[in-house]
């Protein structure tokens, strides 16, 4: 059955035509007082994402990301595979925080603050209204032969696009391989280096894809941000909305005509300058209502606030509200669906905060060499062999380091040598033996804990299993 002529545009998205064709998005350049807001978070947060990798604290990197080398930095704290649990709460806090936020606020995270955003409208996209001109200038271009202009503001935006696109690849990469060691790659020959070359004129390719071709679709079609705001949203939340009530009335949208009244003659308030769909960075019509495109971008609200203006009508027509305040005047309520992710992204914050407070600057394990057994030794004394790994997770040396028993009386004997150094950010390990008077054993496998000295500091405590003949039990 044929959907309702209102209803169309739910079928296909609005990058693609009839035939199944891409249909490029050519956007009017955006002004108004929410893009204003908008350029300031954004330089905000590109000044932050290209100076995280450079800024460390304590001698750690602020941000990184070295799954290679399993090496993570969070804000300047270093975290080790071990405190793999760690991460593993800040991504649920993280995904829980924007579910909450999309409940509450929409797909405002796509419009404000999300990378690809903020590099297509406020980096890409400026060029090329540098470049191209604004919206009716790009189309012309677009349709225009291949001639001397046509090929020099292209060939001129590729390069740029192109240049910008090997920067970010570099920050990037920054992310994943450290700071200091990209600086050194950037002195030093590439042929040194010609994995990395290569792997950073991939990235870099990926980003040219992206920003040059792809754009928008990054948004509609591959991200599933998308998708999941329509299980999310709910009448309560509150988005970029058009007033649909005030602006069809009871005879729907007519053009503006000077001297008339609208109020006495029953049209909406919108008068079709189709302005609000000209400067919609997705392509879509926000007159439809809420679709899965629409990023939040706030464009439509400022275009739709400066047409009203000039027209003498007031502004507020596409605005930032929720279902019910269109249709039912309703004020904003804290539903209890809100205050039950608010809640569980509260406990697992504190959490993650104990954890962190909690968590130890330097972690030893001390296991039981796999297949051997105990050795009795003269004076009743038995003893085992382990293997030790010692993780130094500090920015300094920390020396003198040795194994003192706790729980019982006994010796720990390590090989080679009587103490050693853990690198910083590094670990140490080898092969110790502790030893046990009979008298000490309880029982065939006892828990004993064993402390880790720096000099005469404790640094660390730790626990192993101990085995014994089972005639001592």
């Amino acid at each position: 059955m044929e959907a309702p002529k209102n209803e169309k545009f739910r079928d296909s998205i609005g990058t693609i035509d009839e035939s199944g064709k891409r249909s490029w998005v050519f956007p009017k350049k955006p002004k108004g007082r929410f893009f204003k807001y908008r350029t300031w978070v954004s330089y905000f947060l590109l000044g932050f994402l290209f100076s995280a990798p450079f800024i460390k604290i304590n001698g750690n990197q602020f941000l990184l990301f070295n799954v290679l080398d399993r090496r993570f930095n969070i804000f300047g704290f270093p975290f080790w595979p071990q405190d793999f649990h760690l991460f593993v709460i800040s991504m649920i806090i993280g995904v829980i925080f924007v579910t909450l936020f999309t409940v509450v606020f929409g797909r405002i995270f796509c419009g404000w603050i999300c990378p690809q955003t903020i590099f297509m409208e406020m980096v890409f996209r400026k060029i090329e209204y540098w470049i191209e001109g604004d919206r009716g200038k790009q189309i012309r271009l677009s349709k225009q032969a291949w001639n001397a202009e046509k090929i020099r503001k292209r060939v001129l935006k590729w390069i740029i696009f192109f240049v910008i696109s090997f920067l970010i690849a570099n920050v990037f990469l920054a992310y994943l391989i450290g700071s200091d060691k990209l600086i050194s790659y950037v002195f030093s020959s590439p042929l040194d280096h010609l994995s990395t070359l290569i792997s950073l004129l991939i990235f870099t390719g990926v980003f040219y894809f992206v920003f040059a071709w792809f754009r928008e679709q990054v948004c509609i079609i591959a991200c599933p941000y998308g998708r999941l705001q329509g299980v999310l949203l709910d009448n309560q939340s509150i988005v970029v909305a058009y007033d649909y009530k005030r602006g069809e009335k009871e005879k729907g949208r007519a053009k503006f005509k000077k001297n008339e009244d609208r109020v006495t003659s029953g049209k909406g308030d919108c008068i079709d300058c189709k302005q609000c769909v000209h400067v919609c960075p997705t392509g879509i019509d926000i007159r439809n209502g809420t679709q899965l495109e629409c990023v939040n971008c706030t464009a439509c609200i400022d275009e739709c606030d400066d047409m009203m203006e000039k027209v003498g009508l007031p502004t507020g027509l596409i605005r930032y509200a929720s279902i019910d305040n269109i249709e039912k005047k309703a004020s904003f309520k804290f539903t209890a669906r809100m205050k039950g992710y608010t809640a569980v992204l509260g406990i697992l914050t504190f959490v993650l905060i104990g954890m962190l407070f909690l968590r130890n600057d330097v972690e030893a394990t001390i296991l039981r060499l796999p297949g051997q057994l105990y050795q009795k030794k003269e004076n009743n004394i038995i003893s085992n062999v382990y293997t030790y790994k010692v993780i130094n997770k500090t920015t300094r040396d920390i020396n003198n380091v040795s194994y003192k028993l706790l729980s019982h009386e006994g010796e720990i004997k390590i090989v080679t040598h009587h103490t050693f150094q853990i690198p910083k950010q590094g670990l140490s390990e080898g092969t110790l033996f502790i030893e046990l008077p009979t008298s000490a054993l309880k029982k065939d496998k006892v828990r004993v804990r064993i402390g880790v000295f720096s000099g005469n500091q404790l640094i660390e405590t730790t626990t192993t299993n101990f085995l014994g003949p089972r005639s001592y039990r």
